[in-house]
């Protein structure tokens, strides 16, 4: 018998597959990105309509990202020299300037070692994939679009703050949580900590449902 070989992926709450890759900042490694979060964007190819959009949305947003010690870093299966004369071509036609850096992909390493390249979309460009990767290396999220929608650069960035406001108090999020709304509180493991839950002092909607405001 032979030992079946797992394939590499992008797999959540583990840690994110290493990279040393080339981009428009210089060589560039996920060690690099240690103690901040990472936002790792693909998109299928340069100078076409619906990824120039999203990266005007991500250069608008850029600040708000670096606010909340998070890092931006856009991929695909171009040349060097083709992110580069794209970045100057947004910056001169749309009065916008790309400041964080874009992986030189040529070879698919990344985008295959990341799950970035689907053949049921095509064989020879990145999709649009979003990782969010935390100050340890670990895969927190991801998030797929198909070629034809651009992603909301603003649920990307809502979903930053929500996992970082997650962690540093304990809870869940609701459904489109934005900062000032009440969070959820951890579900009562035992059948004693439910029968307690109502007099913690929570806005308790059934021993299984409380919200608190942080």
């Amino acid at each position: 018998m032979t030992d079946q070989i797992q394939p590499a992926g992008a797999r959540l709450n583990e840690a994110a597959p290493a990279f040393d890759a080339p981009t428009t900042h210089g060589q560039k490694t996920l060690e690099d990105y240690r103690g901040k979060w990472l936002v790792l964007f693909s998109h299928p190819a340069d100078f076409t309509p619906v990824c120039t959009t999203e990266f005007i949305a991500f250069a608008k947003k850029h600040d708000d990202f670096t606010a909340r010690n998070t890092e931006l870093l856009g991929l695909s299966i171009d040349s060097h020299y083709i992110h580069i004369a794209w970045m100057l071509n947004i910056k001169e036609k749309f009065g916008v300037e790309i400041k964080f850096p874009i992986i030189a992909d040529l070879n698919m390493a990344v985008a295959q070692v990341y799950g970035m390249i689907q053949p049921g979309a095509s064989d020879t460009a990145a999709v649009r994939a979003t990782f969010l990767i935390d100050p340890e290396g670990v895969l927190r999220a991801m998030v797929y679009y198909p070629m034809n929608a651009g992603r909301s650069v603003d649920e990307i960035y809502r979903l930053l703050v929500a996992m970082q406001t997650a962690d540093e108090n304990a809870c869940a999020m609701p459904e489109n949580w934005k900062p000032g709304e009440p969070v959820i509180v951890p579900t009562p493991a035992t059948p004693a900590a439910a029968m307690a839950r109502a007099g913690e002092g929570y806005e308790t909607v059934d021993w299984y449902f409380s919200t608190r405001t942080l």
